[in-house]
């Protein structure tokens, strides 16, 4: 993996081309995640172990923004909404929507942000274990050459 840090810290590019990946395979994956034939831990399932690692490839070196953090909220919950369906108000007799709090009792995982953070934990402490003479490890010391 590559990643194109600039002056200012940014790697929006990066960052939004997980978003489109991500809302690419969530399209796709649409109707299997909104399916009544498959149980919501198979859909779960699926989503953690196919549209996941497409959201977040190369998270390890985001810089994340509130906006950012937002926009990943917001396509996780979307993805969740289609796992757990709407819910039926018996006192209105209607089908309503899952509140973000509802979803986040229903998915027991941790949120897509914190599933970001701890990777960079983990990332940062692979690369402290990396000798003086790799590159990404005198990035983190913040003595890059050349």
């Amino acid at each position: 993996m590559r990643t194109t840090l600039t002056n200012q810290n940014s790697i929006q590019k990066e960052i939004k081309s997980g978003f489109k990946s991500g809302n690419t395979c969530y399209h796709s994956a649409q109707n299997i995640l909104s399916s009544s034939l498959l149980s919501k831990y198979l859909k779960i399932k699926i989503y953690r172990t196919i549209m996941l690692p497409v959201i977040l490839y190369g998270c390890e070196t985001w810089s994340l923004a509130l906006r950012e953090e937002r926009r990943l909220r917001l396509s996780e919950n979307r993805a969740l909404r289609s796992v757990f369906g709407p819910k039926r108000d018996e006192v209105k007799r209607e089908w309503i929507k899952l509140h973000n709090e509802e979803l986040n009792e229903l998915y027991s995982s941790p949120n897509i942000v914190h599933v970001i953070k701890l990777r960079r934990m983990r990332w940062a402490g692979h690369v402290t274990g990396m000798g003086e003479k790799r590159g990404a490890y005198r990035v983190l010391l913040r003595k890059p050459e050349g």
